[in-house]
């Protein structure tokens, strides 16, 4: 098996992390993968905004919390959290933006790097705390929140896959 379908394969959704910090270097690598994702059209509807300030990652974990019902981190510890947002005005915003999570998702396994897809940022950007934080951000435009990549290193073992269902793959020949 080559090393890219090995990690697509290999790779987990990590939901307890270690505080410690990513280096900017590797940072940078899972940044420009998503930037590489395909897009409608090649006309890259997606914006990545990379939240390394606690005090800001801590008031999106409020956020999103609040919106699921919660007093608990959604963010489960990871000290890194990656918002993909895209432009509404293009047809393909939410598949383009969810390419861009997964290219984000691999990227990080493929550098020893814990990730997860965390929802709601749908929501948290269209409320008014939201749409002041992407004004403050220097984001202006019709812009959907798609999801939070999270990052970090995990702590504990990697989770196992869970066997494929059957029937997941259907051949017209």
């Amino acid at each position: 098996m080559n090393e890219t379908i090995k990690t697509i394969v290999s790779r987990r959704s990590i939901r307890s992390y270690l505080p410690d910090e990513i280096s900017q270097e590797k940072l940078d690598e899972i940044l420009k993968a998503g930037t590489y994702a395909a897009t409608g059209m090649g006309m890259q509807s997606p914006i990545i905004v990379a939240v390394t300030n606690k005090e800001v990652r801590d008031k999106l974990s409020k956020m999103n919390a609040e919106i699921m019902g919660t007093d608990t981190d959604p963010f489960y510890g990871a000290p890194v959290v990656v918002v993909v947002l895209a432009d509404k005005n293009r047809p393909t915003h939410v598949y383009d933006g969810s390419l861009v999570m997964g290219a984000l998702m691999d990227a990080a396994y493929s550098l020893g790097i814990g990730s997860c897809w965390v929802h709601r940022a749908k929501e948290e950007f269209e409320s008014p705390e939201g749409k002041a934080l992407l004004k403050e951000w220097g984001i202006e435009g019709e812009y959907e929140g798609i999801g939070h990549c999270i990052l970090g290193y995990p702590k504990g073992d990697i989770p196992k896959a869970k066997p494929r269902k059957e029937n997941y793959i259907h051949y017209v020949k």
